[in-house]
């Protein structure tokens, strides 16, 4: 065999790996895609998901369907793609909670920040202090003025609300008793219906019920005022230097190829850039917070380590 004729064949031999790999993408997406959400209907999560699920259906030209997981402050969800093949056709939109679990619940079977391909962020998510009725003599005032009388709901175990909580009571020395819901739907109802005086939850799934007077914002968890609910202060503003707020973005399995990887980063960055895209989030109250793959990555493992230290500070354990 000439040296020629040999190099080559031992160049396509070398290239044959990667050929199913490159086709896999070159075809993706070929049918429909599962993007699990780790909570139930109605939240703050779920509304942000589907409403990226209908715009990514677009960008794909194949039909994204939302499957609801809940249970665990989320882990269920993200331990059902965890163990998904690797292919692209099992995504998780991942919330904060799933890094602040990472130390929450010390035996979880799964490393979040090493069992998941990073695709990208999609938003944040802005937290408000909502209460029915609003305490007269302020809602820090009133609740020293009752310690262990005052209930304030928040979602499950290892949310963003839920830590948001947890936080307040340190920060302001206050004794309430914190009520977890499975989700934030089932909160806002129990606030609306008057079983419930205080609640922490994402803003979009309380928003309609604040402009229509039925139940009232007193503070945004962020560090400055957010534009859906421009009259409404910071909790910072009572309480110096308090800040807390969530976000949302979508995942894959570990050691999905990254041509696929790159495919759906893609498809985000297109919806992402469409105008009428970031409006409709903050209809919900979830402003743009838009990442690549590497720094998304990076961000996981920072804000686990971050809310590590929270959870460690406080003494937290799941309910």
């Amino acid at each position: 065999m000439k040296r020629r004729s040999f190099l080559h064949l031992v160049a396509g031999a070398a290239a044959l790996p990667l050929a199913p790999r490159i086709a896999q993408a070159q075809a993706y997406p070929a049918h429909p895609i599962r993007l699990v959400v780790g909570f139930p209907a109605g939240g703050q999560v779920d509304i942000i998901a589907r409403l990226v699920a209908q715009w990514l259906s677009n960008a794909l030209g194949q039909t994204v369907v939302v499957e609801n997981k809940p249970g665990a402050g989320g882990n269920l969800g993200a331990e059902a793609v965890v163990n998904a093949a690797p292919d692209g056709y099992t995504l998780f939109f991942a919330a904060a909670s799933n890094t602040v679990n990472t130390t929450l619940f010390p035996n979880l079977p799964y490393d979040f920040a090493r069992d998941t391909a990073p695709v990208g962020t999609i938003n944040r998510i802005p937290l408000v202090l909502e209460v029915n009725p609003a305490p007269p003599a302020g809602f820090v005032a009133y609740a020293k003025a009752n310690p262990g009388k005052l209930s304030v709901g928040s979602p499950s175990a290892g949310t963003p609300p839920y830590l948001c909580v947890e936080l307040l009571k340190m920060m302001a020395g206050i004794d309430v008793i914190h009520v977890p819901y499975v989700g934030e739907n089932q909160m806002v109802t129990d606030l609306l219906g008057g079983q419930l005086m205080a609640g922490v939850g994402g803003i979009s799934s309380g928003i309609g019920h604040i402009k229509a007077g039925k139940l009232d914002a007193l503070g945004v968890t962020t560090a400055a005022r957010v534009a859906e609910l421009p009259d409404v202060p910071t909790v910072g503003d009572t309480i110096p230097g308090f800040e807390a707020s969530g976000w949302s973005g979508i995942v894959a399995p570990k050691n999905t190829p990254k041509e696929i990887i790159d495919r759906l980063s893609a498809a985000i960055g297109v919806i992402e850039a469409d105008p009428k895209f970031k409006e409709r989030l903050s209809d919900f109250g979830a402003p743009l917070f838009a990442m690549p793959p590497e720094k998304f990555g990076k961000f996981i493992v920072e804000e686990t380590e971050k809310w590590g230290k929270v959870v460690e500070f406080a003494g937290l354990k799941p309910q």
